[in-house]
């Protein structure tokens, strides 16, 4: 009863995915803004208006504010409230 594994080859045409939905998971909603980024410190995507600019090895980078652990916790509370909802 577990997931159907799903078989796939490389097609004369150098498609492989039929089933593979298109896109990335990250896309913007259209304004530059909306978009996500990832922190610089823990690699996660985050909204840009949740992140920070400051300046790591001589330049300015994107982090977590106000910090990494905070943010996950925030994020973590966030998506169980969403689930009970």
């Amino acid at each position: 009863m577990g997931k159907d594994v799903i078989k796939t080859k490389i097609q004369a045409d150098g498609l492989r995915y039929k089933v593979k939905e298109g896109g990335s998971p990250f896309a913007s909603a259209g304004d530059f803004q909306a978009g996500t980024m990832s922190c610089f410190l823990c690699g996660k995507h985050r909204p840009r208006n949740t992140l920070k600019t400051r300046r790591l090895l001589g330049k300015a980078q994107h982090v977590c504010a106000p910090s990494c652990k905070e943010a996950e916790a925030a994020g973590a509370q966030k998506a169980a409230t969403t689930a009970t909802v």
